[in-house]
């Protein structure tokens, strides 16, 4: 058996809205996820929302994370762009700036950066792109979530910044270890999801989109909070989880 995590956690994006619309299952999620990734108002999420989901996040003991973007909320930030290394910095920072003045009006602190959409896509590809992100984590000294075995993890290395290893189950990989992005959020069986889950515990493999095993190590496993389902996928993760950690100490 691989080593795996004691307890790994689970994460989800959330305050992901703007003005009267709300995209996600944030009130069901945050009695069950232990990470919230909240949108700073690039892809979603105005100064409203992004107080309310702070002070949310924070009356459930859930620590909270800057969820930046690309500047696309028409595209819900999942349209690469084509960026300088600067100009990332310059997004991510702004972006993590406006989250800290809602954790400081509620008494929280900032926990870790988790780039989303393109912009997670873009900066696991590229070193450059990805020492951004990196250079606002370290000043801050929070973590970063990323992919295992991508600039994620090396430049968060290289750098000395935290780095938490992502496991999603309602996205598909391809047969190269990256995520299959789709432009809308589709349902995830949760039984599914909690095979895939007690499958990565117990064999430190996943199973690509054509089935080609994937190794994969994790630290936290990812729930999408704006799709169909997403409160009954979080709890069979959790269940998954507990089940497998009960079984070790048997």
């Amino acid at each position: 058996m691989v080593t795996s995590p004691s307890r790994p956690t689970v994460n989800s994006d959330m305050g992901e809205g703007i003005g009267l619309h709300r995209f996600g299952n944030d009130p069901e999620l945050l009695q069950i996820v232990d990470l919230a990734n909240v949108a700073c108002g690039f892809h979603a999420g105005d100064p409203d929302i992004m107080s309310a989901t702070v002070a949310a996040a924070v009356g459930h003991d859930v620590r909270i994370g800057a969820h930046p973007s690309l500047p696309d909320q028409w595209g819900f930030g999942r349209r690469a762009m084509v960026l300088t290394a600067e100009e990332v910095e310059s997004l991510v920072r702004y972006q993590v700036g406006a989250l800290t003045g809602f954790l400081l009006q509620h008494g929280a602190e900032l926990h870790h950066i988790k780039p989303h959409g393109s912009l997670y896509g873009m900066v696991a590809r590229d070193a450059a792109l990805m020492e951004s992100v990196a250079a606002v984590a370290a000043d801050y000294g929070v973590a970063v979530l990323g992919m295992a075995g991508t600039a994620h993890e090396a430049v968060c290395a290289e750098r000395g910044v935290p780095f938490v290893a992502e496991l999603y189950v309602d996205l598909d990989y391809n047969a190269e270890g990256g995520l299959i992005i789709q432009r809308t959020p589709h349902a995830t069986d949760p039984q599914a999801a909690a095979e895939r889950v007690t499958r990565a515990l117990t064999t430190g493999a996943v199973a690509a989109e054509d089935g080609t095993p994937l190794p994969m190590r994790f630290d936290s496993v990812c729930v999408h909070s704006d799709a169909l389902g997403a409160p009954a996928v979080a709890r069979a993760v959790r269940e998954a989880i507990d089940a497998h950690l009960a079984a070790a100490t048997r």
